[in-house]
C-alpha cells in the first residue's frame, strides 16, 4: 500500500516540467532513491527542481534522471505504464495518446477535445495494450489554482460505480489529461492487468 506522503511526493514531481514517470524507492527511513523518466534537452533544472522538492519530503533521498527521446517507447520499471506521447491535433479536432509497458506499445484516439479526449484516448490506450480497465470516463475539467491549472480527472468503476480521481499539472491540457487519467488508475491492484 502506498503511503499519502509518497503519493503527495510523487503527484509533485510528476508535475514538474519533462516528467513522464516518477519511481520511488525506499530503504531504511527516509533514505532511498527516486528515479525520474524525463524528455526534453535541460535535465538539470529538473534535477534541480525535484531536490527543492524532495527536500520537503525525504531530505536525505537521492534523485537520478532517466533521459529519453521525446518520441521514442520506454520502459522503467516492470510495472509502471509509460506514457510516452499526447497530442492533440487542432486542425482534425484529435486527441492522440501513446502508452508503453513491457516494450508493448498501446495507441489511443478520441476527437472529443484536447481534455476529455486527452483521458478517453488514455483508456482506450490501456485497452490497446491489452488491459482490462474496469472504469470508464466520468469526467475531466480544469481546476484554479494560485499559479496554474491542473487537469482533474474521475474514472467510475463499472462495477460498484465508486469514483477514482487522478491530477496532472502540464504545459498543454491533452499531456496534463492523460496524465491524470493514469494517476487516477495509478494505485488500482495490478490483478486487473493481464500479463
Amino acid at each position: 500500500m502506498t503511503a499519502r506522503i509518497d503519493e503527495d511526493f510523487e503527484l509533485e514531481l510528476r508535475s514538474l516540467p519533462g516528467v513522464l514517470n516518477v519511481a520511488i524507492e525506499h530503504d531504511e527511513g527516509s533514505h532511498g532513491r527516486v528515479t525520474l523518466l524525463v524528455v526534453g534537452p535541460q535535465p538539470e533544472k529538473t534535477t534541480q527542481a525535484a531536490a527543492q522538492v524532495a527536500s520537503l519530503y525525504y531530505p536525505d533521498i537521492s534523485i537520478a534522471i532517466e533521459q529519453v527521446a521525446e518520441s521514442s517507447p520506454v520502459v522503467m520499471g516492470e510495472t509502471r505504464i509509460m506514457l510516452v506521447r499526447a497530442v492533440y491535433d487542432v486542425a482534425v479536432g484529435a486527441c492522440e495518446v501513446e502508452l508503453s509497458h513491457r516494450g508493448r506499445v498501446g495507441v489511443g484516439r478520441s476527437v472529443s477535445g484536447p481534455l476529455i479526449g486527452g483521458a478517453e484516448a488514455t483508456l482506450l490506450a490501456l485497452r490497446d495494450l491489452g488491459y482490462e480497465v474496469p472504469f470508464l470516463l466520468a469526467g475531466a475539467t480544469t481546476v484554479p489554482a494560485q499559479r496554474a491549472w491542473p487537469v482533474l480527472v474521475t474514472v467510475r468503476s463499472t462495477a460498484d460505480g465508486q469514483e477514482r480521481f487522478g491530477v496532472a499539472l502540464a504545459g498543454e491540457d491533452v499531456v496534463a489529461a492523460a496524465r491524470a487519467a493514469l494517476d487516477a488508475l495509478n494505485r488500482y491492484p495490478m490483478a486487473f492487468r493481464r500479463t
